[in-house]
């Protein structure tokens, strides 16, 4: 009995400590909530269509304006116009009234007709990687057809009756988006995105509960109890106050933007568990540096970026050095975010990404011991 009180009591302290600090509030529901709708739209559509492109057609022969034709037909382009020279197009481009050039060279089609190598350069405005991604597989692709057509021409030209085996692509390239259908950049980034800002909002909140619990001298109500079952308490309030965001996070915002969804809920929620409760202990350990509650914004700052590198979305893990990969190993969200997108974009089974499962719970051990004792000394240095 001694226990359930002692546990019970540990549990209502931390939430009512959280449920009456609207900074803590922040952390738990605004957070959670707004951050993966808000970055969900900022790339979405997850389309550039109909960029304006202004070409420069210094050819001016039958061949060039086939190309700009069939390159006008592509949804992802528009062909506002031509420029007499690229210091014109190149004015275009930096009043905003159009975000590609293309500039066909003199002599385009005369090389073409010769069997050599016939250029169209091609610039961009990197403002937005959907733009360059958009006009640049355009502009690959109708290369790409036009140069086949080309060639069946020509092979019919030197013999007639090879017309029968040069009808169609001999050997067509298909494309096919593992775990991206879309092949968009919000598939790709955010549910990355979302494993990140769940550990982020547990740690958050939990080190802005820190230094509220020191400012209100509130580690005394620890005392009487052994440090395990306070300790069990408070995570365990942590954990109930964060299951909701989660299935949020992890269920509801796939579905609203149509991120990929192939895997096993209640799977990918077993995976989730670990890592919340990683996360939730690296809070407690946080709690050690955070003097007061407005300290918790600086390390958010400073943490947000770098766990977005470490994770392996923007920088690969293979071209990581040592030293950057054993810090990215220490952050939950590392192996959650690999964990989570091969289950949730490519259907993987809870088995199959076994490997990050484990790290996740040796982590969620690692910060059990390393929490536990911090808040021993915080509790005896605050309790005297």
């Amino acid at each position: 009995m001694g226990f359930i009180r002692n546990f019970t009591k540990a549990f209502a302290s931390e939430f009512r400590l959280a449920m009456h600090d609207q900074g803590i509030l922040i952390f738990l529901v605004l957070l959670p909530i707004a951050y993966p709708i808000i970055y969900s739209l900022i790339y979405n559509p997850e389309f550039a269509r109909d960029v304006a492109v202004v070409v420069v057609d210094n050819d001016r022969t039958q061949l060039s304006r086939e190309l700009v034709r069939n390159i006008d037909a592509c949804q992802e382009v528009h062909i506002i116009g031509y420029a007499a020279d690229l210091n014109e197009a190149k004015r275009a481009m930096d009043s905003r009234d159009c975000f590609a050039i293309i500039e066909i060279p003199e002599g385009f089609q005369r090389k073409v007709e010769r069997n050599e190598t016939g250029n169209a350069i091609f610039y961009s405005d990197m403002s937005l990687m959907l733009r360059y991604k958009g006009v640049l597989t355009a502009t690959t692709n109708v290369a790409l057809a036009m140069g086949s057509e080309l060639q069946a021409k020509k092979i019919n030209e030197v013999a007639p009756l090879a017309s029968t085996l040069t009808t169609g692509d001999p050997m067509p390239v298909e494309s096919h988006f593992l775990g991206n259908i879309q092949g968009g950049f919000d598939s790709f980034l955010m549910p990355g995105v979302l494993i990140l800002i769940l550990q982020q909002a547990a740690v958050l909140a939990i080190g802005m509960a820190g230094g509220a619990r020191r400012e209100k001298l509130l580690y005394s109500e620890g005392n009487g109890m052994s440090i395990t079952t306070w300790m069990l308490g408070r995570t365990a309030c942590y954990l109930a106050l964060f299951m909701v965001p989660a299935i949020y996070i992890c269920h509801y915002v796939p579905l609203m933007f149509s991120f990929p969804m192939e895997g096993d809920s209640l799977q990918i929620f077993a995976f989730i568990l670990p890592m919340l409760l990683a996360s939730i202990m690296l809070g407690f350990c946080l709690q050690g540096v955070v003097t007061e509650r407005e300290t918790v914004f600086v390390i958010w700052v400073v943490t947000s970026i770098m766990f977005l590198f470490l994770s392996g979305l923007t920088w690969p893990r293979y071209a990581m050095t040592g030293v950057w990969k054993a810090l990215a190993d220490c952050v939950p969200a590392t192996f959650g975010v690999l964990g989570f997108i091969k289950m949730n974009g490519n259907g993987s089974s809870l088995a199959q990404v076994g490997d990050c499962y484990t790290a996740l719970w040796i982590q969620a051990a690692a910060y059990t011991c390393l929490a536990m004792i911090i808040q021993w000394h915080l509790r005896k240095h605050y309790s005297r």
